[in-house]
């Protein structure tokens, strides 16, 4: 009976992880879609400048404006973006994220993945392409653009938009894309 309450529990916590997710916008209103996303790096203009560099010089780039996450020993989280090739969206992505150790809250964040090359960014269209603990995201702070630098062909920024969390947990992100 209690692990049930504790499954029960960690359900309704991956479920409302995916709803705050999925309410970044509906599919079926692309203007929304493309003023989230443009304020979304607007913002990350904004906290550091020197993330322009990555802009001008990937070769590709996806936004996500609002990622979901949430835990409690497992954790969850899933977002919606838009893909960018030479300043142009091409396409759709989403982000779904596993996590399982000592973790506790939500959060809602913004996520930029930058591709260095080609051969980067053509494992993630393939659906190929899962972080893992080896590519780390760096949280965007003025001047931490300057410090960053690839891994394996890519560089992940986060910017915290709300909520609070507790983590010292092991997982994993993976991608799905869909071009327009």
């Amino acid at each position: 009976m209690h692990i049930q309450k504790i499954l029960s529990a960690i359900t309704l916590l991956l479920m409302s992880v995916v709803m705050l997710g999925a309410c970044g916008w509906d599919p079926n209103k692309p203007e929304e879609a493309r003023k989230e996303v443009e304020e979304t790096i607007a913002n990350f203009k904004k906290k550091d400048p020197g993330i322009k560099t990555f802009f001008n010089d990937a070769y590709a780039y996806v936004v996500f404006p609002s990622v979901g996450k949430g835990g409690w020993v497992v954790g969850g989280a899933y977002g919606n973006g838009k893909v960018f090739r030479r300043g142009q969206i091409i396409g759709s992505a989403s982000i779904v994220q596993g996590t399982i150790g000592f973790q506790l809250g939500g959060q809602v964040y913004s996520e930029i993945v930058f591709f260095k090359d080609k051969k980067a960014f053509d494992r993630f269209k393939s659906d190929r392409l899962e972080f893992d603990a080896q590519v780390s995201a760096i949280a965007v702070t003025l001047g931490a653009a300057a410090k960053a630098a690839y891994e394996k062909g890519i560089a992940v920024f986060i910017m915290t938009k709300g909520g609070l969390m507790y983590e010292a947990s092991v997982g994993g992100q993976s991608f799905t894309f869909k071009p327009d």
